[in-house]
């Protein structure tokens, strides 16, 4: 259902928008950690250091298309609370259009260069079989991760956050249901886990376009809404250049983020199977315990771009102040459940014997808990800018993170060992949250002075 989210309580309306998202970011890290807990239990550690060894690349992957479709639908989304039906139409189109040609065209750069990416990032030799095939497959099927992205965001985009949820919650309980099928049945091993993770995907794309033809006039589209006409061949192109000024940008940033996460994996990976297997197992779990922020991240983009559209900058400041003292209170309530139950979840992954690979990921868990607040801060003000149509800020916090996270976790390591790397994450996140939060507050003041000269220019 479309839900404009120019009028009413902003605090109301952020809450009602962010469940959903909540529980559907909840059920998508669900979705991958039913890889991993049937892989660590069925197969052993070996097997679940295999895909933890990658899981960084699968991640970069993801982060870059969710970045550019999230980028487009924040366009789609000006529009909408802009009132232009057909901007909107036409900013579907061109998002289509684009999101696909450049998923494909990664996909195959990636497929052809993988085996000297996996030995790059330091995957052992005992794994790499299964590493390099799980990988593959899913790189293979990203295309359907581009469509689900895509049509989650637009959705999101027009005010409907529960859709994407129950469509993501059938793909979840699909995605299980054929990961215990080709693993324990057909015996397919870890490729198996990554064929059940594809076809899941492609069943959720299939729900949402359904979803979209029966439930979405706005989004029924005509040919010349997909064509570049000769009589507004400026503006269409233009438009198409709005869409990647932000579309590529948001998928630098989230790339960025992606590609520190390979190089602290890779400084893991060197030492051995019991550490990648904690860190997978301790990244995952954080995954689900950062969800609440990362929700409210979500719900701030999709409120700020339709009143960016609509001129309302003060239900902007109002909506980011109240988010970022919610996501405070939920980095502390997190932090709380992590540092005491944490263990008891890792053990979940490969069972309660293996004694030395949770000890290990408590003692992550036990440190990153304490930066929590940062990383909420950073979820908010991140994508406040980014539903401002604001994407410089952001890539560049996400740069500097990624130089400090990179510089911390060698640094470190060397000095401290694998005990080191878990202190990078904490001290990038202090660094791209004074970034951001800085941008936000300069770039709402540009907005405000902007609306007075209007005002009186008007007068």
């Amino acid at each position: 259902m479309i839900k404009d989210l120019t009028k009413g309580s902003p605090l109301k309306l952020l809450l009602i928008f962010s469940i959903p998202l909540l529980i559907g970011n909840i059920f998508q890290q669900l979705y991958n950690l039913a890889d991993i807990i049937i892989v660590g239990r069925t197969l052993g550690v070996n097997a679940l250091a295999s895909v933890g060894a990658v899981a960084p690349l699968f991640f970069l992957v993801m982060f870059a298309i969710a970045g550019m479709t999230n980028g487009f639908a924040i366009i789609t989304g000006q529009k909408f609370g802009a009132g232009d039906i057909s901007g909107v139409k036409k900013s579907v189109a061109f998002s289509t259009i684009l999101s696909s040609i450049l998923t494909i065209l990664f996909s195959l750069i990636l497929i052809i260069l993988m085996k000297p990416i996996l030995f790059m990032i330091n995957v052992p030799q005992e794994i790499f079989h299964d590493a390099y095939w799980y990988i593959q497959i899913c790189t293979a099927g990203l295309i359907t991760s581009n469509f689900y992205n895509l049509l989650a965001s637009i959705i999101r985009a027009l005010g409907d956050s529960r859709t994407p949820l129950y469509f993501l919650i059938l793909a979840s309980i699909l995605n299980v249901i054929l990961a215990l099928l080709f693993i324990l049945k057909f015996n397919m091993g870890v490729p198996g886990s990554a064929i059940a993770v594809v076809l899941s995907q492609a069943f959720s794309v299939i729900l949402c376009l359904l979803y979209v033809k029966k439930h979405f006039p706005i989004l029924h589209l005509k040919k010349s809404d997909w064509i570049i006409s000769k009589q507004n061949l400026k503006s269409d192109y233009e438009f198409i250049k709005t869409h990647l000024n932000v579309g590529l940008p948001m998928a630098a940033q989230f790339s960025v983020l992606g590609i520190g996460m390979i190089i602290i994996q890779s400084v893991c990976n060197t030492f051995g199977a019991n550490i990648i297997a904690a860190m997978t197992a301790a990244l995952r779990i954080e995954q689900i315990a950062t969800m609440p922020m990362i929700s409210f991240g979500v719900a701030i983009s999709v409120f700020v771009a339709q009143n960016f559209g609509a001129k309302n900058f003060k239900r902007i400041r109002q909506g980011v102040i109240k988010s970022s003292v919610i996501n405070l209170i939920l980095s502390i309530a997190m932090a709380f459940v992590m540092r005491h139950w944490g263990s008891d979840i890792v053990g979940l992954f490969i069972g309660k014997e293996k004694t030395e690979v949770i000890n290990i990921a408590h003692e992550y868990l036990w440190i990153s808990t304490l930066f929590y607040f940062f990383l909420g801060q950073i979820f908010i003000f991140r994508n406040a800018l980014q539903g401002m149509g604001k994407p410089l800020i952001p890539f560049t916090s996400s740069f500097a993170e990624l130089m400090v996270r990179s510089f911390s976790a060698v640094y470190l390591a060397v000095k401290y060992g694998y005990y080191g790397v878990f202190y990078s994450g904490p001290i990038a996140w202090i660094t791209a949250s004074v970034i951001v939060s800085l941008g936000y507050i300069i770039n709402i003041k540009k907005l405000k002075l902007k609306l007075i000269k209007e005002h009186f220019s008007i007068n």
